[in-house]
């Protein structure tokens, strides 16, 4: 299996629609955790929504415009990694995070955003990594700082969940 060791017992792989079963019972189990920041957490709610959202990021993938990776802890999906965005024409892509609480503490996210953002900026040459958040989100926010992200700008009122606007955050790093 191919996949880059993050901790003991933890790696970083590719998710991809075969694993579409596996990934809809991950989201069931941590989707209250998700549903304030996470807009998946809404639109995968069986494994055929599941492999679909997956089939995206693999369509992106194949077009050089995102990715999706999974953060296995002792052989079970606890959470992942994505670039939202990925315009290598631009150089400028954008990272996102999600962990289930029983994951949290060891670094993993960290130590998966760092692996990430080395392979955009020194292989695929990006000068521009985006990490965008809800204010509300501490622990996004910790993250993001924690990784050397520098906030920019807040966005004001522009996202909804259920109806209601969120502020919208941008972080980040810079190539020098």
């Amino acid at each position: 299996m191919l996949g880059h060791v993050l901790a003991e017992n933890a790696v970083l792989r590719a998710l991809e629609p075969w694993q579409a079963e596996e990934f809809a019972a991950h989201v069931d189990v941590v989707r209250d955790d998700l549903l304030p920041w996470i807009p998946f957490a809404r639109m995968v709610v069986d494994v055929d929504s599941a492999r679909s959202f997956l089939q995206g990021y693999a369509d992106r993938q194949a077009a050089d415009g995102g990715r999706i990776y999974g953060i296995w802890v002792d052989g079970v999906l606890a959470g992942g990694v994505l670039f939202r965005v990925f315009n290598a024409e631009i150089g400028v892509c954008e990272v996102g995070v999600w962990l289930g609480a029983g994951a949290r503490g060891r670094g993993l996210v960290t130590m998966a955003v760092r692996h990430m953002v080395d392979w955009a900026m020194n292989v695929r040459g990006m000068a521009r990594v985006e990490w965008r958040c809800d204010p509300e989100n501490a622990n996004s926010r910790a993250a993001a700082k924690r990784l050397g992200f520098t906030h920019e700008a807040t966005l004001r009122s522009t996202w909804i969940i259920e109806g209601e606007r969120h502020d919208e955050e941008i972080w980040a790093l810079v190539k020098d």
